[in-house]
């Protein structure tokens, strides 16, 4: 690789992360500053998900489904610019440019079964021992108390919230899985090397939440990202994480008042 590549791909890699979960990582860290020196102890402080944001129902709905296609952007930008990647292997089909990027990762819906099948284990996997460290992370004082969602009982709220779950399993499974593994492995980082780099940024970014969040976090980056080194499929992690992130939005309402406490 010619070191103007390198110079670029550098870049290119900082400002995607800069636009993205490297941005909200550096949020996260000064969040966890700030709530490290009030006066209320870590473990009596919460941190709000899926907010409202307006009390007019219908510009709520608005402003929800506009965050959402917003923080989808830096996901198109991710595979855009994997489109143009230099293939290790035989030159490509003549496919469209445009989906060059998703094939390189693995997004695509070739595979459906073994992808469902491979997303529903590894949220399972990933997903159980999580609630079991937010527990216990909240009975060390470890972990703020985590209000998944506060949109009212409106009849779009489900909806919303599935589409939020889908978002964020877009937006970290590509950019800090997908996308990251295939600049970094470019760039000649090892294996080791990338999937620690990427399970590290994944807890950091949850730092607002606690030190139990960044360290379950940092186990479910460390799976997920040597899953993918392993398949080169992007799907079954969008997959999982969408219904781990389901399963967080929409059952704390179905359990008992105050059982995750």
């Amino acid at each position: 690789m010619t070191t103007a590549r390198q110079h670029r791909l550098r870049a290119e890699v900082l400002i995607v992360l800069g636009l993205s979960l490297g941005q909200s990582a550096v949020y996260a860290i000064l969040n966890l500053i700030d709530r490290l020196t009030e006066a209320v102890p870590l473990a009596e402080q919460a941190a709000n998900m899926n907010t409202s944001d307006s009390p007019k129902p219908w510009l709520d709905l608005a402003y929800q489904l506009a965050s959402i296609a917003f923080a989808l952007v830096p996901v198109a930008l991710a595979i855009y610019l994997l489109a143009d990647a230099v293939s290790p292997g035989p030159a490509p089909s003549p496919a469209p440019a445009r989906w060059l990027g998703t094939k390189r990762i693995g997004l695509t819906l070739g595979q459906p079964v073994r992808d469902l099948v491979w997303g529903a284990a590894l949220a399972g996997g990933i997903g159980l021992p999580g609630i079991g460290l937010y527990l216990l992370g909240r009975q060390l004082g470890l972990t703020v108390h985590i209000s998944t969602q506060s949109l009212g009982g409106h009849w779009w709220v489900i909806p919303v919230l599935v589409l939020a779950a889908l978002k964020n399993g877009l937006v970290e499974e590509v950019i800090v899985v997908g996308y990251l593994a295939d600049r970094l492995t470019e760039l000649g980082w090892r294996p080791s090397t990338w999937i620690a780099a990427s399970a590290l940024l994944r807890g950091t970014y949850h730092l607002y939440q606690g030190f139990g969040p960044f360290a379950g976090n940092v186990v479910m980056g460390v799976v997920f990202a040597y899953w993918y080194h392993r398949s080169g499929r992007v799907m079954p992690l969008v997959i999982a994480h969408t219904l781990i992130d389901v399963v967080a939005f929409i059952g704390p309402s179905l359990l008992p008042v105050g059982w995750l406490s």
